[in-house]
């Protein structure tokens, strides 16, 4: 399962570089092959000061070893040997009008002292973080995240956005990051689902992904904006940035397993603001935005 869905990705990882950099139409991605001194590494690639998008990365990567101790606390096991690999994206447009947008899939695998598989699961999901508020954008986006889940079971949709909604949730701010998607974690072998399932699963969403994105992106990437809007843009990253470094799983697994910084770091945007204490205009878009942020909508 492993060799299969490191194949996957790295398929994967090609497809969507080449949609995006078909929409860009002059930014190309940057491609660093790195190696993890534990074991594995990664291929993590990086288009940045394109015409439409100002940052962004595709990365995927494949790392194994020792479990280190921070993560033994967090399964609640003694010493044991890993391997987990993805594909973890985050794309930041220029355009305060077209939403950034985090994808990512993975997979899992403990061993135990004899190299027998103790546990392996899927984990992962897509979900959209505009700027401004256009309702149908986040219905094509809610709606193609469906159509991938009801595939599989009627059930898997409203569970897992539910799951997105909860995950994406900056405490500290009593506000959702953006308008949600697909969260799935732990997704293991069960009276239903063998490892297969949960495969075709997976990979359904991630093939689902430029169908999810792209005509959004082409819908708005033209649409002129005014430097108050790319300011409030600004401020909003700034809301991105904390929820990455202050919640966000992925992001401490791999801090806590010596990965590769720039890879992690990738989906910091590139121009941020925190201004003290503001608020947006009483009946402007900006506030239409966080009225819904602060409620999840469903959006099918």
């Amino acid at each position: 399962m492993k060799n299969k869905f490191y194949t996957y990705i790295q398929t994967l990882q090609d497809q969507i570089c080449k949609g995006l950099e078909d929409i860009d139409g002059v930014a190309q991605f940057r491609e660093d092959l790195w190696d993890r001194p534990e074991g594995g590494g990664g291929r993590t690639r990086v288009i940045e000061n394109g015409a439409v998008f100002e940052k962004g990365g595709v990365n995927i990567s494949a790392v194994h070893g020792k479990l280190p101790d921070t993560m033994q606390k967090m399964f609640g096991v003694g010493e044991a040997d890993f391997f987990a690999c993805g594909l973890s994206l985050v794309i930041h447009p220029k355009n305060p009008k077209v939403p950034t947008v985090h994808a990512n899939w993975r997979y899992f695998e403990m061993y135990d002292e004899k190299g027998n598989i103790i546990n392996q699961w899927f984990g992962g999901g897509q979900d959209l973080t505009p700027y401004y508020l256009f309702e149908e954008d986040a219905k094509h986006f809610h709606q193609t995240c469906k159509t991938a889940c009801d595939k599989h079971n009627p059930e898997f949709y409203p569970n897992y956005k539910k799951k997105c909604d909860e995950y994406f949730w900056n405490t500290h701010r009593n506000e959702a990051r953006g308008i949600g998607g697909l969260f799935f974690d732990y997704l293991k072998e069960n009276d239903t689902m063998k490892m297969e399932d949960w495969y075709n699963f997976v990979t359904e969403v991630g093939n689902s992904f430029l169908q999810a994105y792209v005509p959004i992106v082409e819908k708005r990437k033209d649409i002129s904006y005014t430097e108050a809007q790319r300011t409030w843009q600004e401020i909003r990253r700034g809301r991105y940035v904390e929820f990455n470094l202050v919640h966000d799983k992925g992001t401490l697994f791999g801090l806590k397993t010596n990965g590769r910084i720039e890879s992690i770091l990738m989906s910091l945007p590139p121009h941020v603001q925190w201004v003290y204490d503001h608020h947006p205009e009483v009946g402007s878009e900006e506030e239409k935005l966080i009225k819904v942020l602060e409620n999840p909508v469903d959006w099918v």
